[in-house]
Order: C-alpha cells, then structure tokens, then sequence
C-alpha cells in the first residue's frame, strides 16, 4: 500500500488513470446489485469520513455514463450530493495520504461481494407523492412533539393512511391491463443494537405487507413488497427508530437521576423491549378485517411478496436476540412503545368511483 501510493504521489499524470479505475471500480459494484446508498454505507462503517467522500465523488462522477435506473436510485444520488463537497474546514491532505485513502477505498470496492439485484417499479402511480407527503408530515409532527398523546394520535394517523394507501395500490394493481410486480429496497439497520433495530424494521414491514430479510455482516435489511407499501415501511420504520431514540434518552436521565447507572445493557433490553411491544401491536392493526371484495386481491399481493423474497433468498436463518438482561431497561422500552402506538386500523373498503 505505502509503495503504491508513493508512486502515484511521485507522478501527477497518473491522476486521471487513478480516476478513471475509480469509477470503473463503482460501475462495477453496481453490476454486482449494490446501490450507491449501500456503497456509502460500507465505506461509512468499514473506513472513515475521507474515504466517505471519496466514494461519494465517484459515485457522482460515474452517475452520467450510466443507464437510468428508477427513482429510488436517483433519489439515493440526490441524497449524496448533500455530503459530496468538503465544508472548507478540511485541511486539503498531501499527495501521499490522499493516494493512501484512494488505494484503501478501492481495496474496498474490488473486494465487495455480489448482492442480490434489487429492480425499480415498473410504474408510478401519480397519487403516490401526495400521498406519502402527508404521511412523510405527519410522521415528523410525531417526532418533534413533547407530548406522547399526541405523537400517539399522529403515528396512528400515519399507520391509517398507509393502510388506506395500501388498498388503493392493490385496487390500482387489480385493474390495470399489467400488473406491477413485488420490488425491493435495502434500509441501513446499523450498530449500536442492530439485532432490536431488525426486529422493529420486520414487525414494520410485516404490518405494512412487506417482508423483510436481514444482512447483519453489511448492516442492511431488504424489504420485499410494492412499490407504495415500500416507501410506507421506510417512513414508518424511521420515525419509530427517531421516537425511539428520544424516549430512551428520556428514560436514561430519568435512572440518573433516581442515581442508577445505566449500561449498555439497558439500552439493549429498551430497544428490544420497545420493538417487541410495537411488534405485537403492528400485528392487531394488521388484523383489522377488510371488504370480501379486496380480499382476493390483497392475498394475491401477499403471495406474489412471499414468491419473490424466497426468489431472492432461498435460503434465510432465523437469529436469537442477545443481551435482553436488564429488567428497568425491558420495562421502559415497553412503556415507549405503549406512547408509540400505531393504534387499530378501521375496517377498509374501496373509495367510490
């Protein structure tokens, strides 16, 4: 490594054959089905901030030779220019340690190992923006109140509508002359407490008609269902994840105060505690009876998710939560989980023509 990157600092006509492999290299992770959403994430967690920017130069750099790949795609790409640039406060690093950061990025790159290919929607309904707008505004009106009566009443509001937008996708998908197919996407479910991080995403997207699938040596689920249903699971799961966080913040100060130390293992049994809880009470939503009409329809739905996840993964192990000990911890993050309820949902029917 230390002699590659001092013949590359020694030559400054190298620097744009050093570029052109780098976006090759990034070309070539996309056609062993990462996204550039699971490229930073790797980068993040297995080097460090310069070599995240690295990557997200490339990434950006390789963006206009490449084919168009959907919306979720180039919304991952939208996302990145946020973090491209450095804010000016980075000292520029010298020749050498710059061709050490791109040797190890590239290290990392060649050695990614292929993933499963994850397809974009075959179509986009137009009532999709609206709708999860609203859902998107509600959300985050939950995770900025101080109230927990009303961040429950707006979760509920929220987990109301995606069902609502659930049925209107399935009565969409009935009618039209070609029928979408299940997709997927990958959600980050990183340390610390990934395993109760995991849990929540599949209670989530179990509710929401989806299944989810756990990665824990990349740390990322990828959740198998419709194109609508997977965007509800992604706003649902993060605005639970950020209420979350905030009421074992709370619940940790509030056991300091009373002059206990709280561990690590607090914060693990109060987030297993708080996704086993919004767990069970996901699944009585998801028991709300629906119209014999849309019955057929959404068990169609429910197949064709099923078929594709066992497409995608046929083989798949189940995993034992660790570390769930700490009694204080199981019962404040069942409590939070009580103020984070969803609610029941009313019972569904299609809206009138």
């Amino acid at each position: 490594m230390d002699t590659g990157a001092s013949f590359l600092a020694a030559d400054p006509a190298t620097d744009a054959e050093l570029a052109r492999r780098g976006t090759e290299f990034v070309a070539q992770a996309w056609r062993r089905g990462w996204q550039p959403a699971d490229v930073v994430r790797i980068v993040r967690r297995e080097l460090d901030d310069t070599h995240v920017r690295l990557a997200t130069a490339l990434i950006r750099a390789q963006a206009p030779d490449d084919r168009p790949r959907g919306p979720r795609w180039t919304d991952q790409l939208a996302q990145l220019s946020e973090t491209q640039e450095s804010d000016g406060t980075t000292p520029r690093p010298d020749r050498f340690t710059h061709a050490t950061a791109v040797l190890e990025l590239y290290r990392l790159l060649l050695r990614l190992p292929a993933l499963e290919p994850l397809e974009e929607p075959r179509r986009e309904h137009k009532g999709d923006a609206r709708m999860l707008g609203r859902i998107r505004a509600l959300l985050a009106k939950a995770e900025a109140t101080g109230y927990p009566e009303e961040a429950e009443a707006l979760t509920a509001k929220a987990q109301e509508l995606m069902a609502r937008h659930s049925v209107d996708e399935a009565l969409l998908d009935a009618r039209a002359p070609a029928k979408d197919t299940p997709g997927a996407c990958r959600i980050g479910v990183e340390p610390p407490y990934e395993q109760a991080k995991a849990v929540l995403l599949d209670a989530v997207a179990t509710a929401n008609h989806c299944r989810a699938v756990w990665n824990e040596p990349f740390a990322f689920s990828t959740v198998v269902g419709f194109e609508g249903d997977l965007a509800a699971v992604e706003l649902l799961y993060t605005s639970l994840l950020v209420q979350a966080q905030s009421a074992m913040a709370t619940a940790e100060a509030a056991q300091r105060a009373a002059g206990r130390k709280r561990t690590k293992t607090f914060r693990q049994s109060f987030l297993a505690a708080y996704a086993h809880r919004v767990g069970d009470r996901l699944r009585t939503a998801a028991e709300a009876p629906v119209t014999d009409d849309l019955l057929p329809v959404l068990a169609s739905r429910e197949v064709a998710v099923t078929d594709r996840m066992e497409q995608m993964f046929p083989q798949t192990t189940t995993t034992r939560l660790r570390g769930v000990s700490d009694e204080a911890g199981w019962t404040e993050g069942a409590r939070a989980a009580d103020r984070a309820q969803v609610g029941n949902r009313p019972r569904l029917s299609p809206r009138p023509e």
